[in-house]
């Protein structure tokens, strides 16, 4: 949308809403439903009680999005000029879908500017679609993009973002070299039925992060239904903790281009529905397309996590699932493309191939595969549950990667109930009898941080 002003909308005054969510995302034979409240009530009130608000354009100056009313993205809509939207606990905003010749809503914060959406337990911040029966890819999601160091020799726009531009969208490059660069707040966000996908190699996803460094604060996010990637860092330094990465079209976590963070605590259930035509998976690291030595490297730290694939060999061998009729399911983890990685006290269920790392690129000199020979990358305390091979292309290393096959994924492994309906968080609980006891995203059993503000109850 390239519009110069922004404009706001007022319908009349309505009732207090209840809006409610509808978990569909079916595990196994069943469908889940949840019909919680999305929200209680923010400082301002209730989510509609003052009615809705139409956003159509580009925000060049600091704006407040209050709880009271519903905020409608009607197209891309662009934070820029170092301008800060601040958005209040428990405020619902929704995407407007698109058509074929106009991209749906969406929330693009660009290099400098800031989003301040600071939810709490009992009223996360949802963004969510505009239609009464919700499908993924509804809209196109939100996206940040920092100063933060990337590895791109140019600069580089946002992957899958339609021209024309608002602002400065671009991360790597000469300039952009500010690890701590602060692009705001996101803590207790539910992101739902976002993504857009451009081509086949470009994509918005449910939350997409690009060079954003380290000073900006990311946790407990949800994404939930997302068309492509649940997750997706293009470079940057940005930590993350909390996340929850709920039945996306394309990979659960998706890094690249130099991404250099730390991730605590995340939770990835992949959708046993459809599955993408580039091959779904559960982690995916590259350093660039090519795998060429350029530097930063591509070298995420990730600290218990758990990724649950599909229910049984059959489910997860499909080759032609929806939505294209090409659809399939790739690898738990696929470390590829001269990418570096440190995966610590994980749990990996159902799919075909656990871990794969892959030395195909580059061709000569060092690859993903050499760099983890060499010590350069590591897993630790790694448990994985394949049925066909739990490690391809290597050997584990060391004693603390533990790889098991079976027909059941969770006879060894042993979680409460993974592949259960309804999904609710402690189906991802290892029981007290599990060897991955101390793994994975609810280590002991810990589900405190998980409770109460997702979607999963």
């Amino acid at each position: 949308m390239n519009k110069q002003l922004l404009t706001i909308t007022f319908t009349s005054i309505v009732a207090i809403m209840t809006l409610m969510s509808v978990m569909s995302c079916k595990k196994g034979n069943g469908v889940a439903t949840d019909d919680r409240a999305v929200v209680a009530g923010g400082p301002s009130g209730s989510a509609g009680s003052c009615g809705d608000s139409i956003i159509n354009s580009v925000i060049t100056g600091n704006i407040t999005l209050k709880s009271c009313k519903i905020y409608k993205l009607d197209g891309l809509v662009y934070v820029t000029n170092n301008a800060v939207m601040t958005i209040e606990p428990g405020t619902v905003i929704k995407g407007i879908k698109g058509s074929s010749i106009a991209v749906g809503g969406g929330l693009v914060i660009t290099s400098g500017a800031k989003l301040v959406a600071d939810g709490t337990v009992a009223n996360p911040i949802v963004f969510t679609s505009n239609e009464a029966a919700p499908a993924s890819g509804d809209w196109c999601g939100v996206v940040l993009v920092g100063n933060a160091p990337a590895n791109p020799v140019s600069a580089l726009p946002v992957p899958g973002l339609p021209t024309p531009f608002q602002g400065d969208v671009t991360y790597g490059g000469p300039g952009k070299n500010i690890s701590n660069d602060n692009s705001g707040i996101l803590r207790y966000v539910r992101i739902e039925y976002a993504g857009f996908e451009q081509t086949s190699v470009g994509a918005l996803n449910g939350l997409t992060l690009a060079g954003v460094g380290n000073g900006t604060m990311l946790d407990f996010i949800e994404v939930y239904k997302a068309k492509a990637d649940a997750f997706g860092m293009y470079g940057g330094t940005v930590n993350a903790s909390h996340l929850l990465a709920i039945c996306p079209l394309d990979d659960l976590f998706d890094m690249d281009h130099g991404y250099n963070g730390t991730i605590n605590y995340a939770l990835g259930i992949a959708d046993p529905d459809r599955a993408d035509r580039s091959q779904s998976n559960g982690l995916e690291t590259d350093n660039n397309i090519n795998g060429d030595p350029v530097t930063p490297y591509t070298h995420p730290t990730v600290n218990y996590l758990t990724v649950i694939g599909l229910r049984n060999a059959a489910s997860a061998s499909v080759t032609n699932a929806p939505p294209t009729g090409t659809g399939r399911y790739g690898y738990v983890a696929h470390f590829r493309r001269n990418s570096e990685f440190a995966i610590n006290n994980a749990i990996f269920l159902g799919y075909n191939s656990g871990i794969f790392i892959d030395g195909t690129l580059p061709s000569t000199g060092p690859n993903t595969l050499t760099k983890y020979l060499l010590g350069i990358s590591t897993l630790n305390n790694v448990y994985v549950h394949a049925y066909v091979t739990p490690f391809a292309g290597f050997t584990p290393l060391g004693t603390t990667s533990y790889g098991y096959i079976s027909p059941d994924p969770n006879l060894h492994i042993k979680l409460n109930a993974p592949f259960a309906a309804p999904p609710v968080i402690n189906n991802y609980i290892p029981q007290v009898s599990s060897p991955a006891r101390n793994a994975g995203a609810f280590p002991l059993g810990n589900t405190t941080w998980a409770n109460g503000w997702t979607i999963l109850q």
